[in-house]
């Protein structure tokens, strides 16, 4: 007897990639004109539009008459949106921001009248362990992913929730591609044979690829396939009918934990330290934007509708493509843009705000000195309480020195900072600077087998700034905290930078930030990535490298950044990265990952060549304590 399987057609739509945002929402409307026809025409049954409703709305900016017709598909059942706004990054997004992300697309997903929703996730980068309680606070108890799965069924139970792992992955584009009908059979036997070992009497078949168009003659060419198959049937429907096929099966296996295993997938970890500065924009944002987003509630005014617009604008960037900094060097000019906006939205809200209720913020303007601030800045312009007041213009006589002030009571430190006979120390921590060769990519950081790297010479510290052979350090104390900020011109390419802490004992496990909560990680200290890189195709390094928020802390260390997002493990060391310079999208001679990961795209902005910046503090306290360090360098306005 022949095992049924479930195919759905789709499309994964990347906004902006190694192509920029316009030059893809043009094949957008030829792939989604000629979807629309066949769903109208009957020519296939449904389509589902890749979890996100960006994809959409940026169609119909274009294409405004078809909004009914799209409305007509979608209370049929034959088109299905959301529960998305776009397609984030899971790691390098914060709780907020995810949640938003699901607000916005649920709101507009609901009102083109779509009702039902997956937690569809086919394509990012590993799987927080935190996204199901999210999706189940928004009533979505289905959940489909891929990457990061390693050895897990069809079906599982995700910290909870139900989910569908694609085994073969979601790009399934063998209807396109240019071959005979029995090849094809060949191909997808081979395939369903994989997906079966891990399934019931259920499969579950994507039928698509990135920025892929549906094939005309899709029907009968499954008619034909059929034929030829003899343990298969494929029937074309969606991925709601399979979720009701296969219900009893989800509490069959467990997994509570995160998705990162890169046994069976690539997991491209490489992309949480490509393009630093992104990360650093990212963080600042989504901070200040956050601190808008309450201030406002807080005080009841009405900004509701400029907060959505830049948390639009936020999403956009947080898409996997875009916040992993593996698109076109274009692509990433446009994000800049868009955070630099958001920056302008949510100091200007916060500044109204402050003017209108008089409450103070950390960081402010002003002529004159307050008690326990410092000067922190200088510009010439005209001061905020005239640029806000909408009954008054800025003249001549009005422009000024205008000072910018930071809240900085006097304290007595808690923590030792030395520097003595070429190294520092951080209480009982050793801190260094280090540096490696890079021969990989945007994706994954291409080890060098026999790099054992170069280390930083410490030449002084005075006036609060530590000389190295690399760059000065700029050293702030406060009471609990040590502050360091890096400000330098760059001319290395292909290179990797971290800031090293030398612990006590190796490192076997490891508290970081992920969705506003910590979570643990296990780690062998002393495993070896160069002495692992892989020798045939297919393998992509395991690696002792992890994605971060703004915490991480082992053995009573802890350090909080400001957009460095990555660190690593290393016997008795933990590292963070400064910095990552790389440049090509994907490099086919990577030696950390022995199958391209995208197009071998030159992006010399990658390389992050001329000037740069990182900034982290340093403490001890324990991972449970972490939220009153982060409100020190994150302070809450109110």
């Amino acid at each position: 007897m022949k095992k049924t399987v479930i195919a759905y057609l789709h499309t994964h739509w990347d906004r902006e990639w190694y192509r920029e945002f316009e030059v893809f929402r043009l094949r957008l409307l030829r792939v989604f004109d000629k979807v629309l026809e066949m769903l109208e025409e009957g020519k296939v049954p449904s389509f589902y539009f890749d979890g996100q409703v960006s994809a959409l709305l940026d169609y119909l900016e274009i294409r405004p008459e078809k909004e009914e017709l799209i409305r007509k598909l979608i209370s049929e059942k034959k088109l299905y949106i959301g529960p998305f706004y776009t397609l984030v990054d899971e790691f390098l997004t914060d709780k907020t921001a995810f949640e938003k992300n699901l607000e916005i697309g649920i709101k507009i997903s609901k009102d083109f009248g779509c009702k039902d929703f997956i937690g569809y996730l086919a394509d990012t980068f590993g799987h927080s362990q935190n996204i199901p309680k999210i999706l189940m606070k928004f009533g979505i108890n289905k959940c489909v992913v891929w990457r990061g799965c390693g050895d897990i069924p069809s079906e599982f139970s995700f910290n909870g929730i139900d989910t569908v792992n694609l085994i073969r992955g979601y790009f399934m584009d063998i209807f396109s591609a240019p071959m005979t009908i029995e090849k094809k059979a060949e191909w997808l036997k081979g395939n369903l044979d994989k997906i079966a070992e891990k399934s019931g009497n259920y499969l579950l078949l994507p039928i698509g690829a990135d920025h892929l168009g549906v094939e005309p003659d899709i029907k009968e060419q499954i008619e034909k396939v059929n034929s030829l198959l003899d343990d298969y049937e494929i029937k074309l429907s969606n991925p709601f009918e399979y979720f009701e096929l296969v219900k009893n099966n989800f509490k069959q296996f467990e997994w509570n934990d995160e998705l990162r295993d890169n046994s069976k997938t690539f997991i491209l970890q490489g992309a949480y330290s490509a393009r630093l500065k992104l990360k650093q924009y990212n963080v600042k944002c989504t901070y200040l934007l956050e601190q808008a987003d309450k201030l406002q509630k807080q005080y009841g005014s009405e900004y509701n509708s400029i907060i959505e617009y830049a948390y639009k604008l936020l999403l956009k960037n947080q898409a996997h493509d875009g916040i992993c900094g593996c698109s076109t060097d274009l692509v990433h000019r446009e994000n800049i843009t868009r955070y630099e906006k958001i920056i302008q939205i949510a100091n200007t809200i916060i500044e109204e705000l402050r003017l209108k209720y008089n409450f103070k913020t950390q960081i402010m303007e002003s002529k004159d000195l307050l008690p326990e601030y410092k000067i922190i800045g200088k510009h010439f312009g005209v001061e905020n309480s005239l640029l806000y007041d909408t009954q008054k213009i800025p003249v001549t006589e009005d422009f000024s020195d205008i000072y910018t002030l930071k809240y900085s009571p006097a304290v007595k430190p808690k923590i030792n900072i030395e520097v003595k006979n070429g190294k520092i120390r951080i209480g009982n921590v050793e801190m260094e600077f280090v540096r490696y060769k890079d021969e990989g990519d945007t994706y994954n950081f291409g080890a060098v087998a026999d790099d054992i790297g170069e280390k930083a010479e410490i030449y002084s510290f005075k006036n609060n700034i530590i000389k190295t052979s690399f760059f000065d350090v700029k050293v702030e104390l406060s009471e609990e905290l040590i502050n360091f900020k890096i400000e330098w011109d760059n001319k290395l390419k292909d290179t990797l930078w971290q800031v090293k802490f030398n612990l006590k004992q190796p490192i076997t496990e490891t508290y970081s930030e992920d969705m506003n909560s910590i979570i643990k990680r296990n780690f062998d200290p002393d495993y070896n990535m160069r002495e692992h890189l892989p020798k045939v195709r297919g393998i992509e390094v395991k690696t002792n490298f992890a994605p971060m928020q703004r915490y991480v802390g082992a053995q009573g260390l802890g350090i909080i950044t400001q957009g460095l997002t990555e660190y690593e493990v290393k016997g008795k060391s933990l590292l963070v990265t400064l910095l990552r310079s790389t440049g090509v999208i994907s490099n086919p001679k990577n030696p950390s990952r022995s199958t391209p990961a995208g197009p071998p795209i030159e992006v010399p902005g990658a390389q992050q060549l001329g000037l740069n910046s990182a900034e982290f503090s340093v403490g001890f306290f324990e991972p449970e304590n972490y939220q009153k360090y982060i409100d020190i360098v994150f302070p809450q306005i109110s």
